[in-house]
């Protein structure tokens, strides 16, 4: 059964959630269809526990200690409102435990950080296609008009 987000703890990543981490960031992955190696994600947590790198680590965790869900999460400057906002990169909860509110409780979490830090704005992007997530995403926040787009330099 999948604990509700009050049974769910939200912390910083630590070093040894590094096998837990790694088996979220791989669903991560495997969910966006996006390919990833061992070595990509070594990477990744090397970032997460640098704490010069700009990227940060949340992790929900059960009262058993499993992870449930993490997301990352950094800086960005808006030059044009001179102010700077806060990017949600990740967010992943496990298939499990979806519907328990962690996907909610770790945006939250963030927020918070976001706003002690004097951050104006949480921003992050999902897939068209990510109903499930979007339902959460459109009771948290505003949906704005903006089209992304990537050209490869």
């Amino acid at each position: 059964m999948t604990p509700p987000a009050s049974a769910c703890r939200i912390r910083s990543l630590e070093q040894g959630d590094c096998p837990g981490w790694d088996r979220l960031y791989q669903g991560y992955a495997e969910f966006y269809g996006v390919p990833q190696t061992s070595q990509m994600r070594d990477t990744v947590f090397g970032w997460l526990m640098d704490p010069s790198h700009e990227c940060e680590g949340l992790v929900a965790e059960a009262e058993d200690g499993e992870l449930l869900g993490l997301t990352h999460f950094r800086p960005f400057a808006s030059p044009l409102r001179a102010v700077t906002n806060c990017f949600l990169d990740d967010l992943f909860v496990t298939p499990e435990a979806r519907g328990s509110g962690a996907a909610a409780a770790l945006i939250e979490e963030v927020r918070r950080r976001a706003s002690e830090r004097g951050w104006k704005v949480l921003r992050w992007i999902t897939a068209d296609d990510n109903y499930r997530a979007r339902g959460v995403y459109d009771r948290l926040a505003t949906r704005t008009g903006w089209i992304t787009y990537d050209m490869a330099p």
